[in-house]
């Protein structure tokens, strides 16, 4: 019975893993043909749907934590992947005025070549039981470039939108109404673009020492 768990196991996150990377890949590709022909304008109107649906399933990356179905702390994939789902959908989705700024693509491009380098790091290790030298060393290394372009494209985006919260009270519940509650979606970009500040650090060190985990035991194999 553990054995055919396993192998259910198995090919579940296979079959997660593979069909994300196609997800990013076409992403990557959208986002990059639409750079060539027309410029950054319009990337994001060219990459939107594979965008929200890859970054919306990452979702189950929480729940296979909580259930164990991977070994990734919740605490270190939690924030990650809130902080992605904000800006797909409370940015951009929320905010079509920030839709052609350049920090889009620079963002997407980022983002794209980080998820398809470790999908199909993972996708090679649940479903062959190994994963090539480069590509491990490719998923360890990557992120000391495209970390910072893509949290600077993030708190970028956030700050961009920041006006156009202001202006149009999106989001935001204003007293007195029948819930007796109040909420500010512009105060609560700002609370986040503050924890950015202490977050992005943490997590580039937490990166670098799992980078640094990681390629040393691939040495002693």
């Amino acid at each position: 019975m553990a054995g055919f768990l396993a192998t259910i196991r198995r090919l579940y996150l296979s079959i997660y893993n593979w069909t994300l990377f196609v997800g990013w890949v076409q992403v990557f590709y959208f986002s990059v043909k639409q750079l060539k022909e027309s410029g950054h304008q319009q990337v994001y109107n060219a990459v939107e749907r594979p965008l929200q649906f890859a970054q919306t399933a990452a979702v189950l990356e929480i729940l296979h934590g909580l259930v164990g179905l991977v070994r990734s702390p919740v605490t270190a994939t939690l924030p990650q992947i809130g902080s992605r789902l904000y800006l797909t959908w409370g940015i951009l989705w929320s905010f079509p005025e920030v839709r052609n700024h350049v920090l889009v693509s620079s963002l997407v491009i980022s983002w794209s070549i980080t998820e398809i380098i470790r999908y199909s790091f993972y996708g090679m290790k649940e479903a062959f039981g190994f994963a090539p030298s480069l590509l491990l060393w490719l998923r360890y290394s990557t992120f000391l470039l495209l970390y910072v372009t893509g949290i600077t494209s993030e708190v970028g985006l956030v700050y961009l939108a920041l006006p156009f919260m202001k202006e149009s009270g999106k989001y935001s519940f204003r007293m007195p109404n029948k819930w007796n509650f109040s909420f500010d979606y512009l105060y609560g970009a700002m609370l986040i673009l503050a924890i950015y500040v202490p977050g992005s650090p943490h997590m580039y060190r937490y990166m670098l020492v799992q980078r640094s985990k990681a390629l040393s035991k691939s040495k002693k194999e």
